[in-house]
Order: structure tokens, then sequence, then C-alpha cells
């Protein structure tokens, strides 16, 4: 299939032999077309692409494509020109030396496009600059949010929630702020809540580090690990974050404005979820 996605490119850095031009200028119009999404922007496409992305790309990408643990696909490289056949190309044979694996062994070619018009839907332009100070976001975020007890910027470490370090790079500016204020809308893989009781009614809730049939492994808010076996108590998964949900009250609104400022700005490489 990957070798129907031909490019421009890739024939312009081939020799072409004289006896071999008149079949290609043939050939050529035949191989614009198969880089055009046959579906372009039709709703019933996108739509099916929708529910391709939530079995196959969510868990990594977010349940809004604006990022997790894998970057925020409605900005940077597919919001400035990229084509539609790089789209296909990408989803189709992965991404060397990553962890974007390809998915033309598990999805039709005719899904696939329709993945691609259900990204092209949620492409949004660039950001705006930030409304707020990212110096009085730093304030707030290491001082009155305590937030770095639970998350990681560079040097300064907590092993509980997940990494800041490249934060700006994957989220969009509405998404950081929907991460601050309902931190339980797009919950980020790997960072389940799960609460442990105990025989003796001793109750510990935390962060799942792993968790099967048998046992149960978690990080506490103080990061402290435990270990449990099913068999010497209840272990309970949670669809919450154990981040708390009343920001949008702690925080004012420009101070909203100034923690997603600091935000946006924690680019570095390292992390972004």
């Amino acid at each position: 299939m990957r070798s129907t996605i031909l490019t421009h490119s890739v024939l312009r850095q081939r020799v072409v032999a004289p006896e071999h031009l008149g079949i290609l200028l043939i050939l050529l119009p035949a191989l614009a077309a198969a880089q055009t999404n046959p579906y372009g922007s039709d709703p019933q496409a996108r739509e099916a692409g929708r529910g391709v992305f939530r079995i196959y790309c969510a868990p990594c990408h977010g349940i809004r494509a604006q990022g997790g643990r894998a970057p925020d696909l409605t900005l940077g490289r597919y919001a400035s020109g990229a084509g539609d056949a790089d789209l296909f190309r990408v989803i189709s044979g992965g991404v060397p030396g990553t962890e974007m694996q390809g998915y033309d062994a598990n999805l039709s070619s005719d899904n696939i496009w329709r993945l691609v018009s259900y990204l092209r839907s949620v492409t949004a332009p660039p950001n705006a600059a930030p409304a707020g100070d990212a110096a009085a976001g730093e304030k707030l975020f290491w001082g009155k949010g305590r937030c770095g007890q639970c998350h990681r910027v560079g040097e300064r470490v907590s092993r509980v929630g997940p990494n800041l370090t490249g934060v700006g790079r994957a989220r969009s500016l509405a998404h950081l702020r929907e991460s601050v204020v309902a931190p339980n809308a797009d919950l980020t893989p790997g960072f389940a809540t799960i609460t442990v009781v105990t025989r003796d009614g001793k109750k510990i809730v935390g962060v799942a580090r792993a968790i099967d049939n048998f046992s149960a492994q978690l990080i506490d808010l103080a990061e402290n690990f435990h270990s449990f076996l099913r068999s010497e108590a209840t272990i309970q998964r949670e669809s919450r974050s154990l981040m708390p949900d009343d920001y949008a009250k702690v925080f004012t609104a420009a101070e909203l404005d100034d923690l997603v400022a600091y935000l946006s700005s924690l680019r570095a490489t390292g992390g972004s979820q």
C-alpha cells in the first residue's frame, strides 16, 4: 500500500531512462490522484474517522487529539501544511525510532483516509500568544497551586503526576487550561487512580504503577510506594485524576491566564505529557 503513495520528491531522486519517460508522464496523474484523500471533508467519513481515532490513537494522543503521552495532533506540522498523503504515510508506516507504529496491517486504506479526514477537522491555527504572565504563573505553579508536589519540571522531580517538562510543545493553550480546571475530562494514559482498602480497613489512594488480576502497585501523594495482593485487599480502579478539580475556584481568571502561560512556556525535551 505504501508503494502507491509515491511523492514527487521521491521521483526526482530517481534516474529515469529516456525510454521510460513517456510511461512516467502517463503515470504521474494517477500517482497524484493516489495522494488525494477520496473522502475530503465528507461529514460521514469524518465521523467514521473519529471512531477509528478513539480506538487506535486516543490512548496516546488523547480523546480530543490534543495530546497525552504523545503530541497534540491539532497543532504543529499537521496544522502548518503537511499534505494528506504525508498523514496517510505516517499513519500507515509509522515513525521510525518512536512509539508511533504503522497501522497498515490493522487498518484498511479507506479507514486510514477517513482518519486523515478526522485529523483535518480538528487541526487549528497556531497558538496565539498566551494572555498571561509566565513568570507570575511559575510562582503560582510552585506556590499557591502546589503543582510541583506531583509534577516533574526539568530537574525538579515528583513521581506522582505526568512529567510537564515539555507540555507546552504537546498541548494547545485551550487544552492546557482544560487540564487545569477539568482534570477528569481527558485523563493522561498511565496515570489511573486506584483506591485500596486493606482487610483492617486502611484506605490508600494513589496512582497505579502496575495492576493486574493478582496484585496492584501504586504511589500515593506522599510518593510512598505500596504493593498489595488482591487476596489481601479490595482494589478499585477509578476514572478520575488525583489532581484537585477546583482550580477554577482556587485561581482567579487572571491567575489561570498566568498559569497557562507558564505551562505553555515549558518546551524542553524530556517530557511531553
